[in-house]
């Protein structure tokens, strides 16, 4: 399994992009999983459905099944937020592993960048950035410049900047 990051400001295009890309990596054979940190709660559950009441009478976790996906919910009531290794040792194996989010973790990531934003560019101040997705040219960027709309591109490097799962845990290790 590999690893690699789509980090930038809300707004510059992270989801959009991997949307896009998501398709082109299955068009290549490699099947990919994705990890999104969200900065507010979410829920993914229906109030009033059974795994709901399951959640608010207070369970843990919660697993619901059905022919077409399962999918596991885990409650942290007051635990601390899960970090990027642990989550990664939760997934299935995969050719592919793409983190939108945890910008401040050292693994290799690709800076989605739009101007429009109005945001200052991450690059500068981030070393495990590998390269860049944007709609405005970096000269000193010092790493690869792409368009946002050159899937291919961004594919080819996204994969051929990819960490080994085991590089990305003891980076991880390192920091603690």
């Amino acid at each position: 399994m590999r690893v690699i990051g789509l980090a930038g400001w809300s707004g510059a295009g992270k989801t959009t992009l991997l949307t896009k890309l998501i398709p082109e990596f299955s068009r290549r054979g490699v099947r990919v999983s994705t990890i999104k940190h969200a900065h507010h709660a979410f829920d993914l559950d229906t109030p009033g459905k059974d795994s709901w009441a399951h959640r608010q009478a207070g369970a843990s976790e919660v697993l619901i099944s059905s022919a077409q996906r399962w999918a596991l919910l885990h409650e942290l009531r007051g635990e601390a937020e899960a970090t990027l290794p642990e989550l990664l040792a939760r997934l299935s194996p995969v050719d592919l592993v793409i983190v939108e989010g945890f910008k401040r973790d050292p693994h290799a990531k690709l800076e989605v960048y739009r101007a429009a934003n109005a945001k200052p560019p991450l690059h500068p101040d981030d070393p495990s950035i590998v390269a860049i997705a944007s709609d405005t040219a970096f000269l000193q960027a010092g790493r690869p410049v792409i368009g946002l709309d050159d899937i291919p591109t961004i594919a080819d490097c996204l994969f051929a900047n990819a960490q080994p799962l085991d590089a990305v845990l003891s980076q991880a290790k390192g920091r603690l």
